[in-house]
């Protein structure tokens, strides 16, 4: 074949296939809190959708909030996003809460599916200053939100007065309320049925404004990649919790038998996680002192018997810490009671009981060696013959030899150690 000919059908062909790229939209669902994870795969999602010349990228969205960090990522990506981005609330019972609003304010498109909610975006619940006893900050932040809800509103020609009211009063209404306050543009059963209510919409993007052309838009969902999930579940309190708890575990099981390794290597591993994790959500780092301090406490009453009055307040440190750990005002953040109870419990047994034998046999009387088995008794696991045998000592096996007769069972008196065989007589009156 000819280059001329091969020239000829690649520039039929090429334009065809970015024909039908540019009718493809992506879809990516988020469900659950928002993170850094979800920010991520935000971001690379749109960047991919438009290496890939799609149409639009559609996010089916169920959130009950999130960070205000990430949040903000977010709709700084959506609203510079060279490609429309679109906000589809979905399935019924979904909701958009706290950070979720101010992502379904920033889509090009905002849709919503009968049956689901939109609002209480308050910054307390994006973990913003609960329990913080300066009232003058709290108030900053909420005029830095509701300032910033404004903007989007206005940006995208939404009810900038029903956002503000979503953040200082945490106003929550109904997708069909949300539709006639003009906070949405639709209203949609299906993913289907937004695909063509939107076509021929005219939306604007930093590059220029795109007419949306979805009504026979093929749909191709992308799952969110490996990293992002791992990244999406140490975001977890209760997985960066239990992480922190395991660390400690490791670490001092290392400390306290060196060369065992493997304690060591889980818990620099599950320190190091669950500290990116903590970087990423509201901590308070009075709760990881009072468990650290635990921590103290029961270490303290294994070599200082104290009572149980050390390890009642190891107790009581651990359990206020395990508390004060995260914002227990950001409803997303909280760890259950039930997780507090056993991890505590599992922590005292672990401490008191286990870390406390391997201190107790390092302090033990040696039990091997020349000076402890002299002098020491024996008995014979089997009948002497030509004047060798085994004997048990201290449930350990060794081979031994004797000028005298000696039946199994007897118990006999090491006279002598010659490296790993004994030279033993009989007791008399065995």
């Amino acid at each position: 074949m000819s280059l001329k000919r091969i020239a000829l059908i690649l520039s039929v062909l090429l334009p065809a296939l970015a024909v039908l790229a540019q009718n493809r939209v992506h879809v990516i669902t988020i469900d659950g809190v928002i993170n850094p994870a979800s920010s991520e795969f935000i971001r690379s999602s749109i960047e991919h959708a438009e290496m890939e010349n799609a149409h639009c990228l559609i996010i089916r969205l169920d959130t009950p909030g999130g960070l205000m960090e990430s949040m903000r990522d977010i709709t700084q990506n959506m609203l510079n996003s060279p490609l429309p981005v679109v906000v589809y609330v979905a399935p019924s019972g979904a909701h958009a809460g706290s950070a979720g609003v101010f992502i379904t304010l920033a889509a090009h498109v905002a849709a919503m599916a009968p049956g689901t909610n939109i609002g209480a975006a308050s910054v307390v619940a994006m973990g913003m200053g609960a329990d913080s006893a300066n009232a003058t900050m709290l108030k900053k932040a909420t005029n830095d939100a509701v300032a910033f809800i404004r903007s989007i509103a206005e940006e995208r020609g939404r009810n900038a007065e029903w956002a503000e009211k979503a953040v200082t009063e945490a106003a929550s209404v109904t997708a069909a309320e949300a539709l006639e306050l003009q906070v949405i543009d639709f209203v949609v059963s299906s993913l289907d049925s937004l695909l063509i209510l939107m076509d021929g919409k005219v939306v604007k993007t930093p590059a220029d404004s795109v007419k949306l052309a979805t009504r026979e838009a093929e749909k191709q969902h992308i799952e969110m990649p490996w990293r992002f999930k791992i990244l999406n579940v140490i975001s977890d309190p209760t997985i960066a919790y239990i992480l922190f708890i395991i660390g400690i575990y490791g670490l001092f099981f290392e400390l306290y038998n060196p060369g065992a390794i493997f304690p060591g290597v889980i818990g620099a591993i599950s320190l190091i996680l669950a500290f990116y994790a903590m970087n990423t959500l509201p901590v308070n780092y009075a709760g990881i002192l009072l468990i650290l301090l635990a921590i103290v406490l029961f270490l303290l009453e294994i070599k200082i018997p104290s009572y149980g009055v050390l390890t009642i307040g190891g107790v009581i440190s651990f359990v206020v810490g395990s508390i004060m750990l995260f914002d227990p005002e950001v409803p997303f953040v909280k760890i259950s009671w039930e997780v507090i109870i056993t991890v505590t419990a599992a922590t005292v047994l672990f401490f008191v009981f286990a870390v406390g034998m391997g201190i107790r046999a390092q302090k033990k009387k040696t039990v091997v060696g020349r000076e402890f088995l002299a002098e020491s008794s024996a008995e014979a696991l089997e009948d002497f013959s030509a004047g060798k045998g085994q004997v048990s000592f201290e449930g350990e096996i060794w081979q031994a030899e004797s000028s005298e007769a000696i039946r199994k069972g007897d118990r006999v008196k090491v006279v002598k150690v010659e490296g790993l065989k004994l030279t033993v007589k009989k007791i008399v009156g065995n």
